[in-house]
């Protein structure tokens, strides 16, 4: 955490001790792509059940390096024990999928001098560091039948007590963007969020008592829990997730961003006086 506060720091700074005759302007645009998942049911980072994901961009630039950007995203992740590698996680058999919606606000830096309208300096990669807010809502389905299990307290969760289906998080990515006009940009990037939960997959902690959670939210609760294919495994305080680490999702997608502000003359172009 440390460090991630350190970075911003640095770009704060880069953008108060840069030419305020630099290049300024905002750029709105949109994006589309893809969205994936990481955390306790997909422990290997494997791109697994990738999801359709799309948003809109607004970015203003303080200078021809740094930048304010503010997106607004949506995004479907999910993930299946069914598809891991690991014989405890294919036994579990849990899934889930959600929507997301999400809202980041980033510092960005160009590694190169970056101008619309430039001949030259019309291309960069970049990279950035922010956060985020979402709203999250894990479901299944049991016998073709849809369930948020959020509502069933799969964990043993009281009524009352339930995680929150909003939250937030640390996003750090990168990309590259280049000119095809004047005033039109494309950017291709990858951005991942780092969150504050470990529910965004419904699992965390460990198997509840089955007889608490039967008297407290019923018979789907229990069957929502518990899905696992092997005697004993879903026994009340084994292992269900893992509390180490929170989850993680990805956008990676194309933008098209248009350039609202002026365009800066070549110096040679400058009158003297």
């Amino acid at each position: 955490m440390k460090y991630f506060f350190k970075f911003i720091f640095t770009i704060v700074m880069l953008t108060t001790t840069m030419s305020v005759n630099a290049q300024k302007g905002y750029e709105i645009g949109g994006w589309l792509g893809t969205s994936y998942y990481f955390g306790d049911l997909n422990t290997n980072l494997k791109i697994t059940k990738p999801g359709l994901a799309l948003g809109l961009i607004y970015r203003f630039n303080f200078n021809n390096r740094v930048s304010w950007k503010s997106s607004l995203s949506y995004g479907k992740v999910g993930a299946d024990d069914a598809n891991s590698s690991n014989n405890f996680e294919r036994n579990r058999n849990l899934r889930f999928s959600s929507n997301i919606f999400d809202l980041s606000n980033v510092i960005e830096f160009n590694f190169f001098r970056y101008e619309h309208g430039s001949k030259i300096h019309n291309k960069t990669p970049y990279f950035f560091g922010g956060f985020n807010i979402f709203h999250f809502n894990p479901e299944t389905t049991l016998n073709g039948q849809s369930y948020k299990l959020r509502n069933y307290g799969t964990e043993g969760q009281q009524p009352g007590q339930e995680y929150s289906l909003i939250n937030g998080g640390l996003v750090l990515g990168g990309g590259f963007k280049f000119d095809v006009s004047r005033n039109w940009s494309i950017n291709i990037e990858v951005s991942t969020r780092f969150l504050f939960t470990d529910y965004l997959d419904d699992v965390s902690t460990v198997f509840p008592d089955k007889a608490v959670l039967q008297a407290v939210r019923g018979n789907i609760a229990v069957d929502l829990s518990d899905r696992s294919l092997t005697d004993g495994l879903g026994e009340a305080g084994r292992q269900r997730g893992d509390t180490k680490g929170k989850d993680k999702f990805t956008f990676a997608g194309i933008s098209i961003v248009r350039y609202f502000g002026g365009i800066e003359c070549p110096k040679i172009s400058q009158p003297k006086y």
